[in-house]
């Protein structure tokens, strides 16, 4: 799929995040030799698997029947859990390789879930960088909530082989940006305000136009700057995703076609089912809208398969009436999704 004079989006790959979880009654919790472990293929499709240690076993989220599969592979592969290391760093290396395979072309780290402790965080993502950048020749964007987290990984960063990404800068974080400019990285923008979330499509503009025009006068250049207009769940209200896609359309006839506009393509679809149905879709229209890029699932979205999804086909139709405002609390989707009506036609 192409856009502005035939470039191909950039793919900001998301799978290397602690957040990220497995359900315990889904098909990648398994018994192996009377262990609980987590499935997953490597890049060339070799079965293999993680132990889940009993230290995982006591937390809340298995309890409730989920698996922090990102965070498990961490710990385990810095020994703070389990007993094979190797099984850990496996893992991680199976995430980098899938993910390029995929096409992605930056990968994004986060680990804000790891620990609320700040001291935690910022030794992990430091751990974090220096091993995946060993893994891979592809640019890493150091994402985090913190500006401490991010300054630590982008400290461990080895800026003489690739240019980091910093995500992200804000109105309410102006420091980010120096810090970007310190490590020579490139950054990823925000439309959030000095003091809270953007209301609707004009407040996303004028935010992120202001960190633009602050970026640009700390020098960087429109090709170092990525805008997210910020993607909120349309279960929550039916009318973000239009609002996310105005803002995209309206930044891109402010800022020319080389700046770079972003985004969490999959918050869109928290709290809703077929989420991947929905990704591609909001993927498809924020691409038409302007974007250049996604911060997305390359593996579960590739983008090779946009190119011959049929939007006009009955279930994209519906994910597109629900992004685009029109089905409103999505009553129609969720009850096409009831009767089994979402299934995607085979490629």
């Amino acid at each position: 799929m192409s856009n502005l004079a035939g470039r191909q989006p950039i793919v900001i790959g998301e799978n290397i995040h602690a957040t990220r979880v497995v359900l315990r009654k889904g098909g990648r919790v398994a018994e192996r030799a009377g262990a609980e472990v987590v499935l997953y293929e490597t890049e060339d499709g070799q079965a293999r698997h993680i132990d889940i240690p009993d230290a995982v076993k006591r937390t809340k989220d298995y309890d409730e029947g989920r698996v922090k599969h990102v965070q498990l592979a961490i710990e385990t592969a810095m020994g703070e859990i389990g007993d094979d290391p190797d099984q850990g760093i496996r893992f991680l290396r199976a995430l980098v390789a899938n993910q390029e395979k995929a096409g992605a072309d930056i990968l994004d780290l986060n680990v804000d879930e790891i620990s609320p402790k700040l001291a935690r965080q910022t030794a992990t993502m430091a751990w974090l960088v220096a091993t995946i950048q060993g893994m891979t020749e592809l640019p890493l964007s150091v994402d985090s909530s913190s500006v401490e987290v991010i300054r630590s990984g982008l400290e461990a960063h080895d800026s003489g082989r690739t240019r980091p990404l910093l995500n992200s800068a804000s109105l309410e974080r102006l420091e980010a940006l120096d810090l970007a400019a310190t490590h020579h990285a490139r950054v990823v923008v925000t439309a959030a305000g000095a003091k809270g979330m953007p209301d609707g499509s004009d407040q996303r503009i004028e935010n992120a136009s202001a960190m633009v025009e602050a970026a640009q006068t700390r020098g960087f250049a429109p090709d170092d700057i990525f805008i997210d207009p910020l993607v909120f769940p349309v279960a929550v209200d039916t009318q973000f995703g239009l609002h996310c896609l105005d803002a995209i359309r309206g930044l891109r006839e402010r800022h020319g076609p080389e700046i770079h506009i972003t985004g969490g393509i999959s918050n869109v679809s928290f709290g809703i089912p077929s989420r991947q149905l929905l990704n591609q879709m909001f993927l498809v229209l924020a691409i038409e809208a302007g974007a250049d890029c996604g911060i997305i699932d390359p593996v579960a979205s590739p983008l090779a398969q946009l190119d011959s999804i049929d939007r006009y086909a009955p279930p994209y139709d519906m994910a597109a009436s629900v992004l685009l405002g029109h089905d409103e609390h999505c009553k129609n989707y969720i009850r096409a999704w009831r009767k089994g009506e979402l299934a995607l036609p085979s490629r």
